[in-house]
Parts: C-alpha cells; sequence; structure tokens
C-alpha cells in the first residue's frame, strides 16, 4: 500500500480501475446487480447503476479485508486488545504485533503505518465515489441518495476511528491532490463535527430499508448508530440518548436476541451492520484469527482475568470463550463466532455494529444525566440476557462500575471497545500501568507514522511521547 500522501497522486481513473478490480477480487458478494463484465469505463462507471453500486459496495469489502474492522490480526479487535488488558500476546517475537502488546511501539511501526495508509486510501476512495455520484448524469436522484449516503457512513466511520487511536488527524472530504498533500491536523471537536455532519446528512440520504435485503449495507439506522456512540463519545448525553432510543425502539427490526449462542450468526436479530464473507461457505476473518484447538496459542489468547472475573453463571462465559488445556494449563480465547473453515454454506458474518451496543450506549447517557433507574433499566436488559440476575444500585459510583463491567463483558474481543472504553473514561493509565511494564502515559495515542511527517510536515506535532 503507498502512503496516503503518495497515493493522492492517484486521478480518478486509476481509483475507478480499484474500484472494479474489488468487485471481482472479493466484493462482488455485496452486489445485487449482474457483475458489468466488460462494461467499463472512465466515463460509465458513476453513469450506470450496476459499477455505481460496485464502486460504493466495494469499500465494504475493504473494510472487511483491509482496513480497521478486519477480523484479521492487523485489525482493532486483536490489536487493541493486546494494546489494552484483554488478550496477551504469543506470536513470533519482535513483531510489530507484539509491539502493541509491550506498549514498544515507534513512528517507524509497520503495523502503524498500514492502519494509517489504509484507513486514508479507503477515505479517498469513499471521497471519489461521491464526487463520481455528485457528477453522474444518469443516476438517479434514488440511487444517488442511497449510494452516497453509504459512502459517507464509511468514510465518517473510517474518520472516527482513526480519530480515537491517533488524536488530531485531518477530515479528508475531497480528491483534490494540491489540497490533500498540504492537509493539516484538525482539533478532536472540529473532528467529532465533522464526523456528525457526515452522518446527519447520511441519515437524511438513507432510508430505513436494507439495500440488498441483508444487514450488510448502511441505512439510516447504520448512520444513527454510529451517531449514537459519537454522541457518547462527545459527552453529548441527551443526544446519545435520544440516537440510541431510535434504534432501541425499532423492535420490529432490531431485537436483543435471547439466546447469547445466536449473537453473532448471518441472520441474528441484533445486528446493525454486518461485513459479508468474500465468498460462500466462508465465514468471519475473526474466527480465523482468533479460534485455536491445541495448545499453545498460536497468535493470541484472552487475558485470564477476564473470565475470572465474569459471573459463573454469566452465559456469555459459557457461549463467548473457549478454552483450550495441556493438562497444567488453560487458555481462553475469543469463541463468538463458532466457525473458522469453510462450512458450505456461510453461518457467520462479522457484526460491526448491534443492538446490545445501544443498549449500553442508552444507559451510559442516562447515568451522565442523573436518570438512575433508566440506566439500571438498561443494563438489565444486557444482564437478564446474559442469564444474571437483575441489579438496582441507588448511586451513579454503583451504577457506572456495573456499567464498565457489562461493557467489557458484552463488548470484548470486537473492534477495539474495551481500549476507546478505557481511554474516553481516563481509566488506561490506572489500569494498564500496573499490569503493563512498558506503559507510559503518553500511550493514550498511537504514533503518527514518520512517514507521513516527512511528506507533509504540516502535520506536525508528533504526539508526545514519541
Amino acid at each position: 500500500m503507498k502512503s496516503f500522501f503518495k497515493s493522492y497522486h492517484y486521478p480518478i481513473f486509476p481509483i475507478v480501475i480499484s474500484f472494479v478490480l474489488l468487485v471481482f477480487t472479493g466484493c462482488e458478494d455485496y452486489l445485487e446487480a449482474e457483475d458489468p463484465v466488460g462494461q467499463l469505463n472512465t466515463t460509465t462507471v458513476f453513469n450506470d447503476e450496476n459499477t455505481a453500486t460496485a464502486a460504493v459496495t466495494s469499500l465494504y469489502g475493504l473494510l472487511r479485508d483491509q482496513v480497521l474492522l478486519t477480523g484479521n490480526s492487523n485489525g482493532l479487535g486483536p490489536l487493541m486488545g493486546l494494546y489494552a488488558d484483554k488478550m496477551d500476546y504469543y506470536g513470533t517475537p519482535g513483531e510489530s504485533t507484539e509491539h502493541f502488546y509491550t506498549h514498544q511501539i515507534t513512528p517507524a511501526n509497520l503495523m502503524v503505518k498500514e492502519l494509517w495508509d489504509n484507513s486514508y486510501h479507503l477515505i479517498y476512495m469513499c471521497n471519489a465515489a461521491i464526487e463520481g455520484l455528485e457528477n453522474s448524469e444518469n443516476l438517479t436522484e434514488e440511487t444517488k441518495a442511497q449510494l452516497g449516503g453509504e459512502a459517507l457512513v464509511v468514510r465518517a466511520m473510517v474518520h472516527f476511528y482513526l480519530l480515537n487511536l491517533f488524536g488530531d488527524i485531518p477530515y479528508i472530504q475531497t480528491t483534490d491532490y494540491e489540497t490533500n498533500t498540504k492537509v493539516k491536523r484538525m482539533p478532536e471537536a472540529a473532528v467529532y463535527d465533522a464526523l456528525v455532519t457526515d452522518l446527519i446528512n447520511a441519515k437524511n440520504l438513507l432510508g430505513p430499508d436494507y439495500p440488498s435485503g441483508e444487514r450488510i449495507r448502511a441505512n439510516k439506522w447504520v448512520a444513527s448508530a454510529l451517531l449514537a456512540r459519537i454522541y457518547l463519545y462527545m459527552g453529548q448525553w441527551q443526544l446519545a440518548e435520544e440516537e440510541s432510543s431510535l434504534l432501541v425502539n425499532q423492535q420490529s427490526v432490531f431485537i436483543l436476541e435471547p439466546n447469547p449462542e445466536n449473537v453473532f450468526l448471518k441472520d441474528s436479530s441484533g445486528a446493525i451492520l454486518q461485513l459479508k464473507p468474500i465468498n460462500e461457505g466462508d465465514n468471519t476473518l475473526e474466527g480465523a484469527t482468533y479460534i485455536f484447538t491445541a495448545p499453545p496459542p498460536p497468535f493470541a489468547a484472552l487475558n485470564n482475568s477476564l473470565v475470572e472475573n465474569m459471573d459463573p453463571m454469566d452465559l456469555r462465559k459459557q457461549y463467548w470463550i473457549g478454552e483450550v488445556s495441556d493438562g497444567s494449563n488453560t487458555w481462553y480465547f475469543p469463541y463468538k463466532y463458532k466457525q473458522n473453515l469453510n462450512t458450505g454454506t456461510t453461518m457467520e458474518y462479522s457484526i460491526v455494529l448491534r443492538i446490545a451496543e445501544q443498549f449500553l450506549i442508552r444507559a451510559e447517557a442516562r447515568l451522565m444525566q442523573g436518570d438512575l433507574s433508566g440506566a439500571n433499566d438498561d443494563l438489565n436488559r444486557i444482564r437478564s440476557r446474559a442469564g444474571l440476575d437483575s441489579i438496582t444500585f441507588s448511586t451513579s459510583e454503583a451504577i457506572f462500575e456495573a456499567l464498565i463491567k457489562e461493557r467489557n463483558f458484552e463488548l470484548f474481543s470486537e473492534f477495539g471497545h474495551r481500549w476507546f472504553d478505557l481511554k474516553r473514561w481516563g481509566l488506561a493509565n490506572s489500569i494498564l500501568a500496573p499490569i503493563k511494564p512498558g506503559w507510559k502515559a503518553s500511550n493514550i495515542l498511537l504514533p503518527l507514522p514518520e512517514s507521513e511527517l516527512l511528506l507533509n510536515p504540516n502535520l506536525k506535532p508528533q504526539n508526545p511521547g514519541y
């Protein structure tokens, strides 16, 4: 992958070719229309519904295979699980991934560069799609609205994760090379404002129905789910409650699966957005990454503290955690996804957004507004599904402690939730310093890749501590 700023040398023609190659090398699953083989040229890709849909749906394929939300070992689930307190590293010593576990990351770390480069390349492709749709003369307004809204959601999602990994970042909204070679980092507050703008615009463009029937492409509820999380991170408690309530109240669409064993199946009624595997019969990359059947772990395993701190009656412990023993030692692994091989018929899709998180968002937002009863109620919805007794805490402090535990036990191994929670709550230093010898308070942010600072000095200064 080329550097982000080098990649901005690309005019629209190579970006179009990138879209098309993605469609035929792994993203065709998202297409409903006939594959447009032999029909492609730079003047028609965004003027034909087939090729325009191919271009936009390929963005989800990049999330699945390369960028941040991939279930591979270079995705946020494993990386930030190792970075926080959820996973232990057993892979090859000295790898870039191990440095996340030991907190020995430098600006030259190859994994950091990959996170940055791949993310901004995808953002560039989102912008190319948005511009292509805006300039299209043949597509219907309905098609342009749906596809444009989807591109806005993906663009916002990638920027959201970059912001929470690196701090102040550029928010890129154009493919113009001259503009992007001189881009500067924006303050966190300005980036959040841009995220909100993108998602509100997306909600206005998108309808309530999933365009393909499956929950693998964005609709207005997907935009709302991400917006609810962003309002929570911003401390906009009332807006977070309102947005999450929109989803919680769509009970004919989103249901908190009664059985934890069914939560991560491809037809889960609690899924808001999923990533479909590349081939029929394939299952999730998370399953292939996390599951192991013989000791010792080949890459990573859950930290024992997660298992030890769970209630013995918690059904999530029974259904979402696997274990392997050599007779003397026991290792645990995330077992939310049960399949790590091709099963002939696909059984599991990777879940990016789900309704349980919305209950937890609303619980926290209610707590921060002093609605202790409402916060208890939402936490109890999650606990009840886990087979646990209801709680009725009368103080904010007790409810907050319960919230920390429920988010930890419900969302572990899912795209860095635990790390982002520790960071935004201001708990990272107190929790990680006693158990991570390499931890420094400045590790709250990753370093910007040194190659990017050399290409564009406007990105300076480097994050503190690097």
